[in-house]
């Protein structure tokens, strides 16, 4: 596994977060993390990359322990992360925030023309000033800083947030691709459909805890399961 979450508690001060979740990204498998707002699903991700460590239970990157880890040293192994609020850097260029991005990895580096060939529109905003983006743009800036990391794996936090629905497509197919490459997703959102549809399987989150695990087609096709774990 590439990456391997098991039985951790994460506290926020003395409200616990997460209870006992576990969970797991194979090498190349899109994984999805859905539940409603506030069941803990961004508390993960933050758990993942030491935002907000687990206080008990471990976390597991490409064989390497990260559960006591610092977040650079964590990033540093090959995680990518694509926050749910983008975190661009609004006082510098759209190019200085992709220079922040770049470092080497044991896995596959990606070049900026690769970038100008996943969103096309980006090359021509490589000197525009970061606060004057607009969202699906951030977005874009926001991924392609992830990818140019060198990342083995990805973690998306409600990538489709606030997005057009063109924009949405181009979130979706750059996922596709990522899993083409080999590359581990774990992708938080709250557009399930659209996550269900590029994901190999799903996880789904209540009150701190995973309370269902399985192919992602299989909850696609329940129309019944669906409703009753998501409301959609």
């Amino acid at each position: 596994m590439m990456l391997q979450v098991d039985n951790i508690q994460t506290y926020y001060g003395e409200t616990q977060a997460l209870f006992g979740t576990s969970l797991s990204v194979g090498e190349g498998e899109v994984v999805a993390l859905l539940g409603a707002n506030g069941v803990g699903k961004t508390t993960t991700i933050r758990s993942i990359l030491g935002l907000t460590p687990p206080q008990t239970g471990r976390i597991a990157f490409d064989g390497t322990d990260i559960s006591s880890m610092q977040t650079h040293d964590i990033v540093n192994l090959g995680i990518g992360w694509v926050p749910d609020d983008r975190r661009i850097f609004p006082t510098l260029k759209v190019d200085q925030n992709l220079a922040i991005g770049r470092r080497k990895s044991r896995f596959r580096s990606w070049s900026l023309d690769e970038m100008f060939e996943i969103f096309s529109a980006l090359e021509h905003l490589m000197h525009r000033d970061s606060e004057n983006l607009s969202g699906g743009e951030m977005q874009m800036v926001a991924i392609s800083r992830a990818l140019l990391g060198s990342p083995g794996l990805v973690l998306f936090d409600e990538p489709s947030q606030g997005l057009a629905p063109k924009i949405v497509q181009d979130v979706m197919k750059t996922i596709r691709r990522l899993k083409a490459e080999g590359i581990s997703v774990l992708v938080v959102e709250q557009n399930a459909l659209a996550a269900l549809e590029v994901s190999d399987r799903v996880y789904v989150m209540a009150h701190g805890r995973i309370v269902h695990e399985g192919p992602a087609q299989d909850l696609l096709n329940d129309d019944v399961l669906r409703e009753r774990l998501l409301g959609v």
